[in-house]
């Protein structure tokens, strides 16, 4: 018999749910107040509840009925006109009064026992400690209310405010098959919101911090990146200009498809403009690209194409514009992946790399990101293009301090040249994979139509 598994309503979770969630099964969902728990149990709820097997949600004392309710029709996933037929609502909390955890038992297991359920929601759970009753009596009532659960094989989400540390001790996480926790890491000056699945029984997960936001269609999480995959590489012999026929000559006749180049330089030295050309260039044969700017605001970057007489209006040039101080890495990962699909693009720009880990301070999980982008875009066979700005204007001791240069295919480093009359520009290819280069440095120009590479420099 195929194992049967309990829909999200959201795809990537049920991904880091080996699928989803094993039906029937206890699944606790713990987290701060304000994490999201009742959020993602109403989710669940509307996702799998049927008017022949409704999704049945119990409140109890910690979150009044008519707040859940007030609060859910905010979401676009509460159809206020399944309640009470597909998606029942109740609230225990005068049987918790009345008659204690007993019939508080007794009250749950003859409710699924008189009419099976899709799922059974708790909320909270935790609260049901909180009314005099001794340790050893509610660890009873848990196992008791397993059993009869399980007796019954109904698939129950038990929802509670507890802290990590706080489970190790709890009979509900011992009974519990699976366990989520939603929480709030610092950041810096921001919140993170991570999701972490610390058990589940019979079934493998994606382990590690989840990234996920509370947004109007409510939870939506971000598998972790380094768990992607793009599946096998399929890559063509056919190579990607540059935009710029002097450099590709400088590469072996352009970029290999699905290459990562790495473009370094100080402010004003014409990484963007390299940038612009190798998408710009693209979309001229047909190649769609899509550039991805943190540096320019749109107004900005229209003027500076126009002004270099490419067509702003191109379907094959995609154009998005994100400030460094709003987006949150794994969110913009995967909106972006979801631009490249949209618009079939061959290629991409990211400008700049810098940018990208101001929003991400946490160095080794900022490699993870560039790690699993180039990965993607590799098996994908789209070739990326990476701009860094570098404080040295004149001359460079190092590379990007990010730690990515080695996963780059080709390496350009672009610098100012200064004598006695002017300020020029010269550009170095460092290195090239799978192909024969130079490093010898090129003056160059930047003009109406974009970089113009002149003769290479004497030696000193």
């Amino acid at each position: 018999m195929p194992e049967r598994r309990l829909a999200s309503g959201q795809a990537p979770l049920d991904t880091i749910l080996g699928g989803g969630l094993i039906d029937p099964s206890i699944a606790l969902i713990a987290g701060l107040p304000g994490s999201g728990k009742t959020v993602l149990a109403q989710q669940y709820a509307f996702a799998n509840g049927t008017e022949q097997l409704p999704a049945i949600y119990l409140s109890t004392v910690a979150e009044p009925l008519s707040k859940i309710l007030y609060f859910g029709e905010a979401l676009s996933f509460f159809d206020p006109g399944r309640i009470g037929r597909s998606v029942l609502f109740e609230d225990l909390s005068g049987e918790l009064d009345d008659n204690g955890l007993t019939g508080m038992l007794d009250r749950i297991s003859g409710r699924v026992e008189r009419r099976p359920c899709s799922l059974l929601i708790i909320d909270s759970f935790r609260a049901l400690r909180y009314r005099g009753v001794g340790e050893r009596e509610f660890e009873g009532f848990v196992h008791q209310l397993a059993g009869r659960l399980a007796a019954t094989g109904t698939m129950a989400l038990w929802l509670g405010e507890y802290r990590r540390d706080e489970l190790e001790g709890c009979p509900e996480f011992a009974v519990a098959d699976a366990a989520v926790l939603l929480a709030t890491e610092d950041a810096g000056q921001r919140d993170n919101r991570a999701l972490r699945v610390l058990k589940l029984r019979g079934s493998d997960f994606r382990s590690g911090a989840h990234a996920y936001r509370i947004e109007s269609s409510g939870v939506r999480v971000f598998p972790r990146l380094s768990d992607i995959d793009a599946g096998p590489y399929e890559l063509s012999e056919r190579r990607a200009t540059s935009g710029i026929t002097a450099l590709d000559e400088l590469v072996g006749d352009g970029y290999w498809p699905g290459s990562a180049t790495l473009v370094i330089g100080p402010s004003g030295s014409g990484k963007t403009v390299m940038g612009l050309q190798f998408v710009y260039g693209g979309a001229g044969l047909g190649e769609p690209g899509v550039f991805a700017s943190m540096q320019e605001n749109r107004v900005q970057l229209e003027r500076m194409i126009s002004g270099f007489g490419w067509d702003i209006g191109s379907r094959t040039a995609v154009l998005r514009c994100d400030s460094p101080n709003d987006i949150y890495i794994d969110q913009w990962y995967y909106d972006l992946l979801d631009t490249i699909d949209a618009a079939g693009a061959h290629r991409l720009v990211i400008d700049s790399l810098g940018d990208l880990a101001a929003a991400c301070p946490d160095e080794k999980r900022f490699r993870e990101f560039v790690y699993a982008l180039l990965n993607h875009c590799s098996r994908a066979a789209i070739s990326v293009l990476l701009t860094y700005e570098s404080a040295e204007l004149y001359g460079h001791t190092r590379l990007s301090e990010r730690g990515v240069s080695h996963l780059s295919d080709n390496v350009i480093l672009l610098q100012y040249l200064r004598d006695e009359a002017h300020v020029g520009r010269a550009l170095t290819v460092l290195k090239t994979r799978a192909s024969r280069h130079v490093p010898q440095p090129y003056a160059f120009d930047i003009t109406d139509d974009g970089i113009s590479i002149k003769a290479p420099l004497k030696p000193v």
